[in-house]
């Protein structure tokens, strides 16, 4: 009747009938022993995607605090100093990685991307900024998967769950997708429009117009790629766009205000005027 359980198909048998079928199984039978090797399977390849998981967490963090430690390069009093220190964190980040090279050796890294994109985008934009700062260029997608090429001679830096008695190739290496490297560089300018406003507070008025031009080159190389490339870097080109009309109205807060106010008071106002942009985008 109306408001009544709907019966399911196994209900009709009793259920002394179905206990007995369940014993009635045979352990040792082909069958159920290829569901036991596939259930094994599954669990293994689960607890590897699990520790991938992990590993990419702590390339995140490790890699979001050699950012912030970046920014504090223009107010630093010895910036040498900072970039030790950055090579020094970024150096760990990529043990963190060879973790993850050792975790995939015979394994098809892309069953497992997705546990590891995060991590290698945030390691990419980490790596990408470093080398701006350095060199006031943009570091390619080749010389970041130089840098991920390891020996295996230290055990020690191992993983816990790596079993010692399996055999590992003479070096390791672990490859930055062309999808991680486009977000991690898009990712970047967010960065750099930091670094813009922090430049535009120390009285800094020509590294904005410097990075306002490299940011234009870069937006310029994303939109070629338009929508004929992935939906996750199509998507980014919204926050790029964003970021370079920040770093351009502040070029143009310095060009045209620049004369008449102190610089120290140049950030006030292009802080005013990035929070209307902000505001107008909400409303839009």
């Amino acid at each position: 009747g109306s408001g009544g359980f709907r019966k399911r198909k196994h209900d009709n048998f009793p259920h002394g009938q179905r206990r007995d079928e369940k014993e009635n199984v045979n352990p040792s039978s082909a069958l159920m022993k290829s569901f036991k090797s596939f259930q094994q399977e599954l669990d293994t390849r689960h607890d590897k995607y699990e520790r991938l998981v992990k590993l990419s967490r702590d390339i995140t963090i490790e890699s979001k605090r050699t950012i912030f430690l970046l920014h504090r390069f223009i107010s630093a009093p010895n910036g040498d100093d900072i970039l030790y220190d950055s090579e020094v964190k970024l150096d760990a980040v990529r043990r963190k990685i060879k973790q993850v090279a050792q975790e995939l050796v015979g394994e098809d890294m892309y069953q497992f991307h997705r546990a590891i994109s995060p991590g290698l985008q945030e390691y990419v934009e980490a790596v990408s900024f470093q080398y701006f700062i350095k060199t006031r260029s943009l570091i390619s997608i080749e010389d970041i998967n130089k840098q991920l090429i390891f020996t295996t001679e230290d055990r020690e830096e191992s993983n816990m769950f790596f079993n010692p008695r399996d055999k590992l190739p003479p070096t390791l290496s672990l490859k930055v997708t062309p999808v991680d490297y486009l977000l991690g560089v898009a990712d970047l300018t967010g960065e750099l429009m930091r670094l813009c406003i922090s430049s535009v507070g120390n009285g800094d008025i020509d590294t904005p117009f410097e990075l306002s031009q490299f940011l234009r080159q870069i937006y310029d190389g994303f939109t070629f790629i338009g929508n004929t490339g992935p939906y996750e870097v199509s998507k980014k080109l919204y926050t790029l766009k964003q970021s370079l009309a920040k770093v351009e109205n502040a070029c143009y807060t310095l060009k045209v205000r620049g004369s008449e106010i102190p610089k120290h008071v140049l950030v006030d106002v292009f802080s005013t005027k990035t929070e209307l942009i902000d505001h107008e985008e909400c409303l839009s």
